[in-house]
């Protein structure tokens, strides 16, 4: 069962308000060492599986394409699914067991099996039952992946509306980026309450101990993309992380300095959490 106290992490890093040049210094960096993680990974043979989901236009195409600038191709992958098929609708978690990493390898997904607790619900693209299925399973499918070896990062990019606005306003002028924008991400917007609802749920019923929610503030894509890396760094044993310091100068203690609005996150009870996300949501 999902522990709600694991619920919706919020991980905020030393990265606040960077200017271009420090940014890109940093993510150099960041990219050098998430290159000796990956050889780790390969000469371990560990497998290792990091989800990006969001709304659209939340940034996670592009923290994806940070992570694997550098890396090594041949043992890294980025899976992003499109419209699923009706087997493949019917027998969703085989879906993705068939991207999972193998020995020695990083996948990362862009949009995740959580497609079916956030746009297919809200769209309207599965049905009630299918819904309820895979809200009812999907911790125990994970724990069970977790238990065969595989290390799970979920990553959910949160931004808010006036960010998304813009952002589609911008692709739809951009004579390189209009192609990123559809009339699906207009009728998902159009359904914006909706979409929330069920990203509220997902992320109080499907975190636990062994598999937790890790939420990123995505309206700053610098911060995200740094914030994102950082806390992969931190969060996978390899042995170098150990000596790893962010350029800021700031350490890191051994829980992240995850953190609601400045309040460490261990110090906080579900209610207190309920209720700085509402006083967030009101700004």
């Amino acid at each position: 069962m999902p522990k709600s106290s694991y619920a919706k992490k919020k991980f905020y890093s030393v990265y606040r308000e960077l200017n271009r040049q420090t940014y890109e210094a940093e993510k150099r960096r960041l990219a050098a060492e998430l290159l000796k993680l990956q050889h780790w990974v390969v000469e371990n043979k560990k497998r290792v599986a990091i989800t990006f989901d969001g709304r659209d236009a939340a940034g996670k195409g592009g923290t994806i394409k940070r992570f694997t600038e550098y890396l090594m191709p041949h043992h890294s992958r980025v899976v992003e699914l499109g419209v699923p098929t009706k087997e493949e609708s019917r027998n969703w978690f085989r879906r993705y067991e068939r991207q999972m990493p193998r020995k020695g390898e990083i996948v990362f997904f862009d949009r995740s099996w959580y497609n079916r607790a956030l746009i297919e619900p809200t769209m309207g693209y599965c049905t009630e039952r299918q819904y309820r299925y895979f809200m009812k399973r999907v911790l125990s499918w994970e724990e069970k992946q977790i238990a065969n070896d595989l290390i799970l990062i979920k990553f959910y990019l949160s931004v808010d509306r006036d960010t998304q606005l813009f952002r589609f306003k911008e692709r739809i002028i951009h004579p390189l980026k209009y192609w990123k924008f559809s009339k699906n991400d207009e009728r998902a917007r159009a359904k914006w309450e909706v979409f929330t609802k069920y990203k509220t749920q997902m992320l109080e019923r499907t975190s636990s101990e062994e598999s937790p929610w890790v939420v990123i503030n995505a309206n700053d894509k610098m911060y995200a993309r740094l914030a994102c890396m950082l806390y992969t760094i931190y969060h996978i044993p390899y042995v170098e992380r150990q000596t790893f310091k962010p350029l800021t100068g700031e350490e890191l203690p051994s829980k992240y300095r995850i953190e609601i609005d400045g309040v460490p996150f261990s110090n906080l009870s579900f209610r207190q959490y309920s209720i700085l996300e509402r006083m967030t949501r009101q700004r």
